[in-house]
């Protein structure tokens, strides 16, 4: 699969993702981290919580579920979690987005 992000992304730092097919890029704050992600492949993400994220669909569609509700995202939308909110999701191939994280340590860097 082609990565739709620019050098300037694909040259940011790698992030440890425990999912195959998966690759994701991090700029860090000081208390957040903004994540550049791209599925290659169908990916199921097992329920979990974490500090809030918000999310935006730069290509393809994910089935999200929260609080037994499923939702599907596609180019263009955007999503909020709370903060401690349990959800899961089914990923498409293809799957691009831009996250937020109000967490300084959600994901840890590539050595």
């Amino acid at each position: 699969m082609e990565s739709i992000f620019p050098p300037s992304v694909r040259n940011l730092p790698e992030i440890i993702i425990p999912l195959e097919g998966v690759t994701g890029y991090v700029v860090q704050g000081e208390n957040e981290q903004v994540v550049f992600m791209e599925f290659e492949m169908d990916t199921a993400v097992p329920e979990h919580t974490h500090e809030s994220q918000w999310e935006i669909v730069l290509e393809g569609k994910v089935d999200y579920w929260e609080d037994g509700r499923k939702h599907t995202y596609k180019k263009g939308d955007r999503f909020f979690v709370e903060k401690g909110k349990k959800h899961s999701a089914f990923v498409y191939a293809g799957y691009c987005c831009f996250m937020f994280f109000n967490q300084k340590d959600r994901y840890k860097k590539k050595k």
